[in-house]
């Protein structure tokens, strides 16, 4: 095993450097990035926008003094009537006054060194800002995943001893109904019924944690906490227990109609050590098999509407607004955390694997 878990993180390093080499090359051809934006802001705001550059200084009195200049020949849309001078402090600025292959190197160079960089417009390194908005990310992500296996890996073992009777037929009927309402539509009726939509005022709308806090003995920061919590890990719960019941339940019938269950039952075993104690531990395999994804899926890209509807400040957010802006080190520096967790999720999965199973052998076989 010691040999495996080696090639897997000696490979972590060509995989986190594919995964930045594609998205810094798309990053490249998306039109419309910062300086773009700049100009388009001092072409469209004069002083306002100037001064947001320069602060009023050298730099924006080059820009309000440029107005002879054409601009002509530039790569930029709207560089028109700004000196070329001025064009050029803007890429130094933001990086672009070095060829992309340089660029790139220097950027590999630091994420190794864990230095994302620093925001174009939050005026905070990168590494900072996702400190920040982590919490909000993680909250979401961790407590709606555990509610979802602890709810559904059960409610999956049931459905699967008692196929074709009436608990499996109502319990599929709610958990696909379920499936079918989008959170967002969801998020919304909860906000309307117990967050002062309408009708009663139950639940917090903004943040995770009250203000005031820090002077709260920890008990009733534990209770606010959850009491933010519950609506958001609701709607976000609500659509995730159709699959991973039924990809519980269905591997669990595959497993329950083979030879070495009916030998056990001939045995006189009882059957929930047949059940706990031969059928699970196989059954589990591809649950298992599935949980990096639903993790990452859920950790980050499932909470961005969540986050915009309960006005939670998280990664989600973050990332939808940096590539709204343009904020290329913060969309680049995120990309390479979700990648560096959902490479070293696959590897805690294949830990567990050997754990669940003992028999496994992931050193006899190719990585």
């Amino acid at each position: 095993m010691a040999n495996y878990l080696l090639k897997r993180l000696l490979l972590m390093i060509p995989t986190l450097l594919g995964i930045l080499l594609v998205s810094f090359v798309i990053v490249q051809f998306v039109p419309g990035g910062p300086v773009e934006r700049m100009i388009a802001q001092l072409q469209g705001h004069g002083v306002d926008a100037t001064a947001r550059f320069a602060g009023g200084g050298q730099g924006g009195d080059m820009a309000l003094g440029a107005a002879s200049a054409t601009g002509e020949g530039s790569k930029y849309r709207g560089a028109q009537g700004l000196d070329p001078e001025f064009i050029a402090e803007l890429e130094a600025m933001y990086g672009f006054d070095k060829p992309a292959p340089a660029r790139f190197i220097h950027m590999v160079w630091n994420y190794l060194q864990f230095d994302l960089g620093e925001s174009y417009y939050k005026s905070m390194s990168v590494t900072d800002l996702i400190l920040q908005k982590m919490p909000v990310s993680i909250s979401l992500g961790l407590w709606s995943t555990l509610i979802i296996y602890l709810v559904s890996i059960p409610l999956g073992i049931k459905k699967a001893v008692k196929d074709g009777q009436p608990f499996d037929v109502w319990t599929s009927a709610a958990i696909f109904i379920g499936y079918a309402i989008p959170s967002f539509m969801f998020a919304i009726l909860l906000i309307i019924l117990f967050a002062g939509g309408r009708y009663w005022d139950f639940f917090p709308l903004r943040d995770i944690i009250s203000d005031g806090w820090q002077d709260w003995p920890w008990w009733r920061v534990a209770i606010d906490y959850a009491w933010h919590m519950v609506l958001p890990v609701a709607a976000m719960v609500i659509s995730g227990f159709a699959s991973l019941t039924m990809l519980t339940k269905n591997s669990f019938l595959d497993e329950i109609n083979k030879q070495y269950v009916l030998t056990a039952r001939a045995k006189g075993l009882q059957e929930n050590r047949i059940l706990y104690g031969h059928i699970f531990r196989n059954a589990m395999l591809i649950v298992i098999a599935g949980f990096p994804a639903a993790f990452i899926s859920i950790f980050f890209t499932g909470s961005l509407l969540i986050e915009v509807i309960f006005s939670l400040d998280g990664l989600g957010l973050l990332g939808y607004e940096s590539i709204i802006n343009r904020d290329y080190p913060v969309v680049l520096g995120t990309l390479y955390i979700y990648a560096l967790i959902g490479i070293v999720m696959t590897l805690v999965r294949d830990l567990v694997y050997v754990y669940v199973d003992p028999r496994i052998d992931f050193e006899s076989r190719s990585v």
